[in-house]
């Protein structure tokens, strides 16, 4: 978040905020790997992340939203939506929490709301893809109950 944020109030290029904000990363290849991702992909979809987020927060401006609370809600979503290894729980949660943190004191409910409403959405459209540890709760408990007698086939 911190780099999207010095990219959101630099206007610096993406390779020169990543050098700077992500120096302490780079002995981390695998965490500096997935910051670069997420950070890169959030920016590449904005667009498509800002449309979801004026869908949802129908009682807000756009331009009226904190920016910190709008960079969580792409962060989040785009991990929804591109991020197959991230439970959807996980990212709310750690995007109430860095909002509870570094926002205002209602954010956390704003982002919960919004979050979990596109969440919701992509259930019920079924584009949410979740692979191993990403798997849906629904999901894991489908795949590991036996068969249920009534739905069996011989």
């Amino acid at each position: 978040m911190q780099a999207y944020y010095a990219y959101e109030i630099s206007g610096n290029p993406l390779p020169e905020i990543i050098g700077n904000i992500f120096e302490e990363l780079k002995e981390e290849k695998a965490e500096f790997e997935f910051a670069k991702k997420l950070l890169l992909t959030t920016v590449e979809h904005q667009t498509e992340f800002d449309a979801l987020i004026k869908e949802k927060a129908t009682h807000w401006e756009f331009h009226r939203i904190a920016l910190i609370d709008k960079l969580l809600l792409r962060i989040g979503i785009c991990e929804l939506k591109y991020f197959p290894d991230i439970p959807p729980k996980v990212t709310i949660n750690e995007a109430i929490e860095v909002a509870k943190r570094f926002s205002t004191e209602k954010s956390g409910q704003f982002l919960n709301g919004i979050l979990d409403s596109i969440l919701n959405d992509l259930k019920r459209e079924g584009t949410l893809e979740k692979t191993g540890r990403g798997l849906l709760e629904s999901n894991v408990r489908k795949k590991s109950s036996p068969p249920d007698a009534d739905n069996s086939t011989v």
